[in-house]
């Protein structure tokens, strides 16, 4: 079998000894994290995007060395594995060669060419396939016996012989994927009956459309086979069959007689029957496959912005879940997120009872002390927002527009039902709102990724795949950011490197039990976690105020020796080094390195050093939408407004503009120069002020232009 290390070396040229390292480590139930942030001097300092690659490969080697394993199994037990054709599946590095190798012993339903070998036309095949006899009509009548009735019959029945031999040719199945790869164009038409349907209609585009394939950008793909497999379009892959059929020829054919027409019959009846289906549906999957990739990279890269979206930090907080007719939820939350208090007001029609909604949001903001309030941005937020900032505090309190995607999934889930067993779906969601502001990222791992909606067709991409890539994203942002062990949540806590939810429950139990932690050592007496989760997780887990000052940084206990023997070396205390970044700067790392720890690691303590804890979040900022614009037809071509990026696509980003329908900004609308990444140029809850492009009121579709980044 091939090696793993020069499978996953060829395929991202990374060094070896990086490659084989990070395999060890892997092997060894190390998370991606902890790899890249505590073991840079055996990866060669790579990072976690890299450490992922090594990942996926690996898992693709496996994958592809387990189904060997089963096909050689398969021809061992048919009788028919040669050394050749053993060595020839040994080798192969790709599953699609790897399965074409193995299309002749496949067992598969009863096929024309089956039929035709019971009825003894595998010889009169053979003869015509040699291009030697002269006289093939009177060679066929020999074979009419049986099933066979006419010479018609023999001929037909050795040419679906010969069609399969042709079907099961690697030469010419790899020529036919060559010219779909290269040529092949998706054909859509409308269904008859869908062509004024109403919910067809948001697929209109496509009722009669033509791309090449190997072009076609990936939101269109998606787009398709959506409303394919809603019924509404067909889709065909077209290529020029003539084309193929001679290629085809030209590699069989080598006389112009009666035997050449029967392999020319042959050769169309294999391309019509077995390959082109075969191999056009095996390119469209490979185009899906490819689409998956680039609509899971783009909805992880935005749940990553999402996740890291800036936090208020522990301040109080007032939320607010808007709406008309049933009112306005409002509950209070203290700095750690506990709610202490929740009602419903009525400041919007049909009630309207503005005065006593103000007096009470008012006194509620006096008794707990309320340093900013969060708004939902669903239905009546911008009323809502409106009606708060004419009610005069008597302290300063800032106002936040909170996005609400996926609260009512969070506040129907069992985690909140679990939290909040005593409230409604209400008071939960207005919670969750609040809670956003403090810490996005405590409160956004408790929903499912895939329901934040922060992505294009997450529900058409290969779903396996998907969460792996967004649990991959989760997992990264909760590390990079780092957890408090004495106020995590359980979905928090499961994200962290070697932690998981088992581990997370029995973490939360034990705290809830023996009260806070005091120290990273104390980690260890939670029950079944051991050694080796202590080691991957250690480094993540912050404790405030704790025995050791160091265990309120990134820096893993494994290395606290050698920040005491720095210490020691200056002469001050552990806590005198952390923040003195003068005396850090003086500091000789080369003294420090030995068999364990190496300059990338020790360059990272004195950073993390510098400033313990830092929060790698930018500050939470207030925006204000233009109070003018309530609806789509407030809008005029050349406004200028300010908004906020929410969702990013392969195409462009939406845009929230303060009214019911998000506006779009085309990538060739954001910048004047070429665009390869709509992420190089905004991101996700960015403030932006955007241009007004053009207004179709009846499709609802707003078409924007950015115009600066970053309101002031």
């Amino acid at each position: 079998m091939i090696n793993l290390l020069k499978y996953i070396t060829s395929q991202t040229q990374l060094p070896q000894n990086s490659v084989e390292n990070t395999v060890k480590l892997l092997n060894e139930d190390c998370t991606i994290p902890f790899i890249s942030r505590y073991r840079k001097e055996l990866t060669g300092n790579l990072d976690e995007v890299q450490i992922g690659e090594i990942v996926k490969f690996k898992e693709q080697f496996e994958a592809l060395e387990k189904r060997k394993t089963t096909i050689l199994k398969s021809l061992e037990e048919q009788g028919v594995l040669t050394a050749e054709l053993q060595k020839k599946i040994e080798e192969t590095t790709d599953l699609i060669a790897l399965e074409d190798l193995y299309l002749p012993y496949k067992k598969k339903r009863k096929t024309k060419a089956d039929t035709a070998r019971e009825n003894g036309l595998e010889p009169l095949a053979k003869i015509i396939m040699s291009q030697n006899a002269s006289d093939i009509s009177s060679i066929a009548l020999k074979y009419i016996k049986g099933e066979v009735n006419s010479e018609e019959e023999a001929l037909e029945g050795a040419r679906h012989i010969i069609a399969e031999w042709i079907n099961e040719r690697i030469d010419i199945r790899n020529m036919l994927r060559n010219q779909l790869e290269r040529f092949a164009v998706i054909s859509t038409k409308v269904v008859k009956k869908f062509e004024e349907d109403e919910k067809a209609q948001k697929f209109r585009d496509y009722f009669d459309w033509n791309e090449a394939l190997n072009k076609i950008p990936s939101h269109r793909l998606l787009a398709i086979l959506r409303a394919t497999s809603e019924g509404f379009i067909r889709i065909k892959i077209v290529i020029d069959d003539e084309k193929a059929i001679s290629k085809i020829e030209e590699r069989i054919v080598k006389s112009n007689d009666a035997a050449s027409k029967q392999i020319k019959l042959a050769i169309e009846d294999s391309y019509k029957r077995l390959l082109f289906p075969a191999l056009s549906n095996e390119t469209l999957s490979a185009a899906k496959e490819k689409a998956d990739e680039t609509a899971i990279n783009v909805f992880a890269k935005n749940l990553k912005q999402l996740l890291l979206g800036s936090p208020l930090g522990e301040k109080r907080v007032l939320a607010i879940d808007p709406g008309f007719r049933s009112g306005c939820k409002v509950v209070c939350l203290d700095a750690q997120g506990n709610l202490q208090h929740n009602e419903t007001i009525f400041p919007h029609p049909p009630k309207s009872d503005t005065s006593t909604a103000m007096k009470k949001i008012s006194s509620l903001a006096d008794a707990h002390k309320i340093e900013a309030i969060a708004i939902g941005n669903g239905t009546a937020s911008r009323e809502t927002e409106q009606f708060i900032k004419r009610i005069q505090f008597k302290n300063a309190i800032q106002v936040f527009v909170v996005s609400e995607a996926g609260a009512s999934i969070y506040s129907a889930s069992k985690i909140a039902r679990d939290e909040f067993p005593n409230y409604d779906v209400t008071v939960r969601g207005a919670v969750s709102i609040g809670r956003r502001l403090q810490d996005p990222l405590a409160e956004l791992v408790k929903i499912d990724a895939k329901s934040i909606g922060v992505g294009q067709y997450q529900h058409d991409v290969d779903q396996t795949k998907l969460k792996s890539s967004l649990d991959t994203s989760v997992e990264l942002c909760v590390n990079s950011v780092g957890v408090n062990i004495n106020t995590a949540s359980v979905p928090l806590l499961s994200y962290v490197s070697g932690i998981g939810p088992k581990l997370a429950e029995n973490v939360v139990n034990y705290r809830e039990e023996n009260g806070a932690f005091s120290s990273r050592e104390g980690i260890k007496n939670v029950p079944r976690l051991g050694g080796k989760a202590f080691e991957q997780a250690a480094g993540f887990l912050r404790i405030k105020n704790g025995e050791n000052p160091l265990d309120d940084s990134s820096v893993h206990p494994e290395s606290y020796a050698v920040v005491s023997k720095m210490a020691k070396d200056e002469k001050v205390k552990v806590s005198e080094l952390i923040g003195n970044k003068a005396l850090l700067q003086k500091i000789n790392l080369e003294k420090y390195i030995s068999e364990k720890i190496g300059l990338p690691t020790l360059k990272d303590i004195i950073k993390e050093l510098e400033k313990p804890g830092l929060d790698i979040r930018e500050e939470a900022k207030v925006f204000t939408f233009n109070q003018n614009i309530k609806n789509i037809t407030d809008l005029r071509e050349g406004q200028l407004l300010p908004g906020i990026v929410n969702n990013i696509t392969n195409f462009g980003c939406f845009v929230d503009i303060g009214i019911k329908e998000s506006g779009l900004i085309h990538v060739s609308n954001l910048s004047d120069s070429f665009v390869k990444d709509v992420n190089e140029h905004v991101h996700l809850h960015q403030q932006i002020v955007v241009k007004v492009l053009d207004v179709d009121v009846e499709r609802k579709r707003i078409q924007l232009k950015l115009h600066h980044l970053e309101t002031r």
